[in-house]
């Protein structure tokens, strides 16, 4: 597991006084400001954040360093992280989705049925996108506790019971 965790993405500037549209990636979007100070992947880079107000598909922030729309444009695709001991501790069966990321994941017999690409939010439920062995497309596995009863992130795996026909 990463010591850094990535709570949330710039997506460019909004407006001409160097506000951001930010993209949350926590579960209520607008505790991304509780955990400032946010700071770039490799750590050369942190911001405070105020969020000024709730915008289509994001919000609206201002970030400290960043005073003007050139500033905001420049920082476009910038991941924001935070650091893992800042994060609340989840119940048992919830986890981070960073946390997910590159974990094997074997059936209930234990064959090998891919690793964790990444994990997609389609609305209802969270869905695990696997690189399957011997497979050109990547298979979307629902992130249920039916599907999925077992998540080992000590040994690096997932165990799966995955619906018939979705790997073949």
């Amino acid at each position: 597991m990463s010591d850094k965790v990535c709570v949330g993405a710039i997506a460019g500037a909004f407006g001409v006084r160097g506000d951001v549209r930010l993209k949350s990636f926590t579960s209520n979007p607008e505790d991304i400001g509780s955990y400032a100070p946010l700071e770039t992947e490799d750590g050369t880079r942190s911001f405070t954040v105020k969020i000024t107000r709730q915008i289509k598909n994001g919000l609206a922030a201002r970030l400290s360093g960043v005073s003007t729309k050139e500033d905001a444009d420049a920082l476009r695709g910038t991941q924001l992280f935070v650091p893992r001991d800042r994060l609340p501790t989840l119940p048992d069966d919830e986890f981070y989705h960073a946390d997910l990321m590159g974990l094997e994941v074997v059936d209930t017999g234990g064959a090998p049925l891919g690793k964790v690409m990444a994990v997609i939010n389609n609305g209802a439920d969270d869905l695990l996108e696997l690189r399957a062995p011997g497979q050109k497309q990547t298979v979307l596995l629902p992130f249920t506790k039916a599907v999925v009863p077992t998540v080992d992130l000590a040994q690096g795996r997932i165990v799966a019971d995955p619906p018939e026909g979705l790997f073949s």
